[in-house]
């Protein structure tokens, strides 16, 4: 009785958490490990948002909230989106949920069947198509270059689309890659989505972590477009699970009895902080720590090209650099543990990102303070140094 189910054997391992474990194990015995690969800024959640939820405990709002959360926070959401995007959505539209990856397990319960197709970027975030083969529909990976920034285009849905594809996702900012769709670019893929009669899912997990331009949301082109997001990244409360999704008032229902089902509520404490996160105080810290990842972001840029890494395109948003290292490894598994191993310095191999050039790609998160980024930069030089000389 110990075969696994059919499904689970299609899911494949997420490398990074593997190379996490072996950088912890290393740090156990005393190495001294640059953390570059995992998704998570070295800030903690803003002290504003902390004693909101502290205040709550305090004062016994420690029961379950509604299945899609707090009244009061779909309301705080809305006001969000007017304020700064100049978006008018009604609350009821806005469903919260344990993390963005909820919000996809929502939507991914409620809108595919099996073998419905799932149109996504190769090379992109794993866990989407998982979430797809969980419910038995199929993520269809577009390999997608850096000619057009690693993303999806409507050229691409008219392309591949196929008599099975429900739904288009893409990502901006996107991880890996860090790459941002303009409002043209959203406008073009929810034209040739609309033509295919199929929906367009866009996940903004990293919307407001942006450096070339000011953050936008797909709502303000395609209003019928479904937004994934999550108070983890720009809103640093990456352990509190805390996410959302803006969709069509119809589907809200539905939606409603999956969670009651699925997870109940989204977590209280975790919401009562959020609801401080719109504060004047909260927003001043987080803008502050984006202009440090765009520091670090800078210093990347001009240091990675000179140990050969090729980065063709420069990210516009999220904490993430995406970059060809077919000049230095064949193998980017292999590449990254031997790095770790040799250096203490962790990345991300291409491979947990898709299969195309997969190989030849690592992703550096630039999630460290400036001082250990050049650490890191000067340890992998030398690593490369004796590496030529052998």
């Amino acid at each position: 009785m110990t075969d696994s189910a059919q499904r689970s054997k299609e899911i494949r391992p997420f490398q990074v958490m593997a190379i996490l474990a072996e950088a912890q194990t290393m740090q156990s015995r005393g190495v001294d490990v640059i953390h570059l690969e995992v998704g998570e800024p070295d800030f903690p959640t803003p002290e504003p948002m902390i004693e909101a939820a502290i205040t709550a405990m305090r004062a016994g709002k420690t029961g379950y909230t509604p299945a899609l959360g707090l009244p009061s926070l779909r309301e705080k959401l809305a006001e969000y989106y007017q304020q700064r995007f100049a978006v008018n959505l009604d609350p009821r539209r806005i469903v919260l949920t344990p993390g963005a990856s909820g919000a996809l397990l929502l939507l991914s319960a409620a809108r595919l069947n099996p073998n419905d197709g799932l149109l996504l970027a190769d090379p992109g975030y794993p866990c989407n198509r998982h979430f797809a083969r969980v419910f038995e529909a199929h993520g269809q990976l577009v390999p997608c270059g850096p000619e057009q920034k690693y993303q999806l285009t409507g050229a691409d849905v008219r392309e591949h689309w196929q008599p099975n594809t429900k739904a288009a996702l893409v990502a901006s900012p996107a991880n890996p890659t860090g790459t941002v769709l303009s409002p043209d670019d959203l406008a073009d893929l929810a034209n040739a989505v609309r033509e295919q009669k199929g929906e367009l899912w866009v996940d903004e997990i990293y919307q407001g972590l942006n450096y070339t331009s000011a953050p936008h949301s797909v709502l303000s082109v395609a209003p019928d477009a479904i937004v994934l997001n999550s108070f983890s990244k720009f809103f640093g409360m990456t352990g509190w699970r805390l996410g959302w999704a803006v969709v069509p008032e119809a589907w809200v229902p539905t939606l409603d009895t999956l969670a009651q089902n699925l997870f109940l509520a989204p977590p209280t404490p975790a919401q009562y902080a959020a609801l401080a996160a719109f504060t004047p105080d909260s927003m001043a810290i987080l803008e502050q720590r984006r202009a440090e990842l765009e520091q670090r972001r800078a210093y990347l840029l001009e240091a990675l090209p000179k140990l050969g890494f090729n980065i063709p395109v420069a990210p516009d948003g999220a904490f993430y650099i995406y970059a060809d290292a077919s000049a230095l490894t064949s193998n980017s598994l292999e590449f990254c543990a031997e790095l770790l191993q040799d250096t203490g310095v962790a990345l991300t191999p291409g491979v947990d990102f898709g299969d195309y050039q997969a190989l030849t790609h690592v992703r550096f998160a630039f999630t460290t303070r400036l001082e250990r980024l050049q650490e890191a930069v000067a340890r992998i030089a030398d690593w490369l140094e004796t590496r030529r000389a052998v």
